[in-house]
C-alpha cells in the first residue's frame, strides 16, 4: 500500500519543498533602480528607495534596508518583494502601477497558529503613489478568478492545481513534485491590478506558511505568475522566504446556477 496521503505529520515542511520549487521565476529587473516612491494609503505612507538589488523603506514604524527582488508584471507595473533583516517574522510585498498611479502593499506577519487562525497573516494597504494622478478605480477585491482551475508548473519536476472556489476558499494538489498527491483547501484573498491581472494569496493551515503572487490571466492558455511563499522551517524555529514563479493554463470553468454562486 502507498503512503497514508491523510497524515500531515509526514507532509514536506517550507524548507523541504524550496530546492528546486524556483525553476520557472522570471529574473529579477532593475527597472526601478535609483528610483523612490512614497504610496499613501491604508496603514500610514510607506516610503521605498530601491538601489541595486536592494530597497530602503518604512511604513508604520518599521524600517530597514534589505535585499529586494523586483519582478515586471506588465508594461509599466512592478512586483517588489522583500524580508525584513530586523525581524524575520515580517515580509513586505510591493505592487506599483506606474501608469495608473495607484499601488498595492501587502505585509506579511508570521506567527503561531491558532484556534481559526494561520500562522502567516496577511494585512492589505491599497493606495496610491504620490505625484502621479490616479486614473482608474481605487485597487479592491474581485471574484474574478471564481470558478477556474487552473494548471500551474513551477519546475520541470513541480507542478500544482488550483480551484478558486469562493472569495475565501481555493482548493489545491500537487499534480506532480515530492507533495504528489497532497491536497488542501485554505483560505485566499484575491486583489485586481489590472483587467486580467490578479493578485493572488493564501494562507495555509498544515504547513505554517502563507504565499503572496500575482499573475497575469490576459491569455488562459499562457499564464505568467510571480510570488514568494513564507513561512517556519521544519523545526519551527527559522522563517523560510523564498521568491519562485510559475507557467500556468486555464483547465476548465465552473459555471454556477443563478441563486447557487459562491458565499
Amino acid at each position: 500500500m502507498g503512503a497514508n496521503l491523510q497524515d500531515t505529520s509526514t507532509w514536506l515542511p517550507l524548507d523541504g519543498l524550496a530546492p528546486g520549487f524556483d525553476a520557472n521565476k522570471a529574473a529579477p529587473v532593475q527597472d526601478l533602480d535609483g528610483q523612490s516612491f512614497r504610496v499613501a494609503g491604508d496603514g500610514g505612507p510607506l516610503e521605498v528607495s530601491f538601489s541595486g538589488d536592494s530597497v530602503q523603506w518604512s511604513m508604520a514604524g518599521r524600517s530597514g534596508t534589505d535585499p529586494c527582488e523586483v519582478f515586471a508584471v506588465a508594461e509599466d507595473l512592478y512586483y517588489a518583494q522583500w524580508h525584513s533583516g530586523a525581524d524575520g517574522a515580517f515580509a513586505l510585498s510591493l505592487f506599483l502601477d506606474l501608469a495608473s498611479g495607484r499601488a498595492l502593499s501587502i505585509t506579511a506577519f508570521l506567527g503561531e497558529a491558532a484556534q481559526g487562525e494561520t500562522a502567516v497573516r496577511h494585512v492589505f494597504h491599497p493606495g496610491t503613489i504620490d505625484g502621479m494622478a490616479a486614473r482608474g478605480p481605487a485597487l479592491g477585491e474581485t471574484a474574478a478568478l471564481l470558478g477556474r482551475r487552473v494548471e500551474w508548473v513551477y519546475s520541470p519536476i513541480h507542478a500544482y492545481e488550483h480551484i478558486y472556489l469562493s472569495p475565501q476558499w481555493y482548493t489545491w494538489q500537487c499534480l506532480a513534485g515530492p507533495e504528489r498527491g497532497l491536497a488542501d483547501t485554505d483560505t485566499n484573498t484575491t486583489y485586481q491590478l489590472r483587467p486580467g491581472i490578479y493578485v493572488f494569496t493564501w494562507r495555509e493551515k498544515v504547513i505554517p506558511c502563507g504565499s503572496i503572487t500575482v499573475a497575469d490571466h490576459r491569455d488562459i492558455t499562457a499564464i505568467r505568475s510571480h510570488g514568494y511563499l513564507f513561512g517556519w522551517n521544519e523545526a519551527g524555529t527559522d522563517p523560510v522566504h523564498f521568491t519562485f514563479g510559475a507557467h500556468g493554463r486555464l483547465v476548465s470553468m465552473s459555471r454556477h446556477s443563478a441563486g447557487l454562486e459562491p458565499a
